[in-house]
């Protein structure tokens, strides 16, 4: 059985090494990002993120003074068995890794805003359950973690088109992407979720970024190479380099909706999985 320590010990893991380090496929196109870029003000924001990658892992430091707010996606076999609540482990967990990374407190009360300090508070965490069926993670649990900072969250958005603008969608994502400008510190991955209802269409935009950026299909590459034709480039300063991918996803949706999110994530997309096993 997977045991509660288990699953404490998993989310602290998880977040140092969302917070910590970067996924090598975003490594690999800021990179490509730096020896593409014609404008040395762009390579030199390049430069200085790369940089600040290679050191965040190499000290064990968060890679932005805003740790964000962890959101967790959790997948669990159909009748997988547990003698303990998940969500009272991941809480935890966070409490652990607010000291152990550490996290800066980030979540506060939305009218007073007082801060709880902890990284706790009403219906927070965020976790998003999904039950499996058949033999999938028969033996084991998956505990994805995202972090998600304001800067890039601020600007993400979300409208509710008429089923016959389905062709504006890539006009409206590039405007997201305009509107937002440097605030998000480009370049950004952007994630869209088509479809289902209005608030699956944001659950669809955020979860869509634990998708690989390498992997963009022809639809996702045209609304890239549509942002990258803005200039905003790296921090907003100009340059080729506005966005690093555009990632997709789709759900079915009522006859007269068309539900359309974007989220937008900064270039420190901070994220991890992990199987915790049953002993």
């Amino acid at each position: 059985m997977v045991r509660y320590r288990d699953v404490v010990d998993s989310v602290v893991e998880l977040l140092e090494i969302a917070e910590t380090s970067l996924d090598p496929d975003i490594t690999t196109l800021l990179e490509k990002a730096y020896e593409n870029e014609d404008s040395e003000i762009a390579r030199f924001n390049l430069r200085n993120i790369l940089d600040n990658v290679k050191i965040a892992k190499a000290e064990k430091l968060p890679i932005c003074q805003d740790t964000g707010i962890p959101v967790f996606y959790v997948e669990i076999a159909q009748n997988f068995k547990l003698d303990f609540s998940i969500r009272d482990a991941i809480r935890e967990g966070i409490l652990i890794a607010n000291e152990e990374i550490p996290l800066r407190p980030c979540t506060v009360h939305p009218l007073s805003r007082e801060n709880s300090g902890n990284n706790l508070g009403e219906h927070l965490p965020l976790i998003y359950f999904d039950c499996l069926e058949g033999n999938q993670l028969s033996n084991s649990i998956r505990i994805s973690v995202m972090t998600k900072g304001a800067g890039s969250e601020n600007v993400s958005s979300l409208k509710m088109f008429l089923p016959s603008q389905v062709e504006e969608i890539p006009d409206y994502v590039t405007e997201v992407v305009k509107k937002a400008g440097g605030k998000p510190c480009p370049p950004v991955i952007v994630g869209v979720g088509i479809g289902t209802t209005f608030d699956g269409s944001a659950m669809l935009a955020k979860k869509v970024l634990f998708k690989s950026v390498l992997e963009m299909n022809d639809y996702e590459r045209k609304i890239l190479k549509k942002i990258n034709g803005l200039g905003i480039g790296p921090m907003g300063m100009g340059g080729k380099t506005t966005a690093l991918a555009v990632l997709t996803e789709i759900g079915h949706c009522h006859t007269a909706s068309l539900p359309v999110a974007v989220n937008i994530q900064c270039w420190a997309s901070r994220k991890a999985s992990m199987e915790v096993n049953d002993v």
